[in-house]
């Protein structure tokens, strides 16, 4: 069963906050709130689905979600999955939502993958680097000249004011830094670099966009030895609020 969680941010406080879990399960949709849209105060629930204790279930991806998803019509759509590593043969919505994070510019939502181990019992994830836009021209001009299957090194950035969990991403000799984890794995990025050893959480690059926008650049991999009674995302946040 593919999961995926949605994140929202309090215009107010500016906090993020796990809110929602997506889920699909025998082509069935399911969607119940967590624990975390009770923890932001000024959160209100999305759409016709008002009530945070129960869960609703579909045969079609919500519409909160389908609206984040590219036309199949558009004539940008195979460049499009190109950039996100995916081809029309290997496609799969959820797939699709926690690569780009479901983002839009008129709300405050994103959308990420949670973890499963693969079937050598390993944790993998695809995400684009983040931040891009925000480093200086020369850590952006090596950035752009990455390539398939070089290797990134995560680095804490503790003072960041935004997120003291946050992980920049950053070349080996010599030494560049070309954007950072997204904020909300970089907790369990951490958790993982504990557990296993850092030599043994590795960042690749697995695709390098000229010709995309800046938020789908640089798409990585991050992959490690799934550790024993390792769970994704257990902060009290993430817990489903239907019985």
């Amino acid at each position: 069963m593919k999961s995926l969680f949605v994140a929202w941010q309090d215009p107010q406080s500016r906090q993020w906050a796990p809110v929602g879990r997506l889920s699909r399960d025998n082509d069935h949709y399911r969607f119940v709130y967590t624990q975390g849209a009770k923890d932001l105060p000024n959160f209100t629930p999305f759409g016709r689905m008002t009530d945070l204790q129960v869960e609703y279930v579909s045969d079609k991806l919500f519409p909160l979600f389908s609206n984040r998803i590219l036309a199949k019509s558009r004539p940008e759509y195979e460049q499009y999955l190109g950039w996100l590593g995916m081809t029309k043969s290997h496609y799969d919505a959820l797939d699709e939502l926690s690569r780009t994070g479901g983002v839009r510019a008129t709300d405050s939502l994103e959308v990420f993958a949670c973890p499963q181990p693969t079937l050598d019992h390993n944790y993998e994830v695809y995400f684009f680097c983040r931040g891009l836009r925000h480093l200086h021209t020369e850590n952006q001009r090596r950035a752009d000249e990455l390539t398939r299957g070089e290797r990134l090194y995560v680095m804490p950035d503790p003072q960041n004011e935004f997120d003291k969990m946050a992980l920049l991403l950053r070349t080996g000799d010599p030494i560049s830094l070309v954007g950072y984890a997204p904020r909300y794995f970089s907790g369990e990025f951490n958790q993982l670099i504990e557990l296993v050893s850092a030599e043994n959480v590795k960042v690749t690059v697995e695709k390098v966009n000229l010709d995309a926008p800046l938020q789908y650049r640089i798409l990585c991999r991050i992959s490690s030895p799934w550790p024993e009674q390792f769970q994704p995302f257990q902060n009290d946040s993430f817990l489903s609020l239907v019985n």
